[in-house]
């Protein structure tokens, strides 16, 4: 399995925690095909209860937008369906896997994917980078903006566009042509010190 193929997830919430009760609000996502997106997903659903005035100006979603929007067991139902057995991407993914489980495990499912994050991935690839959220990167990188941020679809596709260029500008660094999962799951674990080594010794190991 290849990292760019690959599903590119973001949820918006009720708040930072499912374990205290927080719910997803919003989910968006991207199918990447060979770094190529191919389909999308988007939709908004009711938590059942109200969320306050910070989620509504941080994300741009109302109550009023809520309160017509299907329940959450039925956009969950339907994204698991869109994720098939695909990996899982997300810019600080232990936020996005929280929720996904949870929202899930509420239904009886689970996704046969791994997860992986594009936060700990730049921390080791842009070492330089001013800091490493999602907005200063597009900056860093200079990838095009065209819309708002903290819209799951929006920060859904930025990080898409993020991911594609991060493993051309490994494969381009180190020459791999194929940069499997498997590798970055290894990268994002490892310490900022080692991660030259790690790719240096994976990319003589493969030529």
């Amino acid at each position: 399995m290849l990292a760019n193929s690959i599903v590119v997830l973001d949820f918006e919430t009720t708040g930072l925690s499912p374990d205290q009760g927080d719910r997803a609000i919003e989910i968006g996502a991207v199918k990447l095909e060979n770094g190529i997106i191919t389909d999308k997903f988007q939709a908004l659903m009711n938590p059942g209860r109200r969320i306050n005035s910070f989620i509504e100006n941080y994300t741009g979603i109302n109550n009023r937008m809520l309160a017509v929007a299907p329940p959450c067991a039925k956009v969950m139902t339907d994204f698991a369906d869109f994720i098939g057995e695909s990996n899982l991407l997300a810019h600080n993914a232990s936020f996005d896997s929280r929720f996904l489980d949870a929202e899930l495990a509420r239904l009886g499912r689970v996704v046969p994917g791994e997860f992986t994050c594009s936060l700990l991935v730049s921390r080791r690839i842009y070492q330089d980078a001013p800091n490493h959220k999602l907005g200063t990167l597009i900056n860093y990188k200079n990838i095009a903006v065209d819309g708002s941020f903290h819209r799951a679809l929006f920060d859904a596709q930025m990080t898409a566009e993020l991911w594609v260029i991060m493993l051309n500008d490994i494969s381009v660094r180190y020459g791999l042509a194929d940069i499997p999962f498997s590798l970055i799951k290894r990268l994002a674990k490892t310490p900022k010190a080692q991660v030259n080594k790690l790719l240096a010794n994976y990319a003589a190991k493969v030529s």
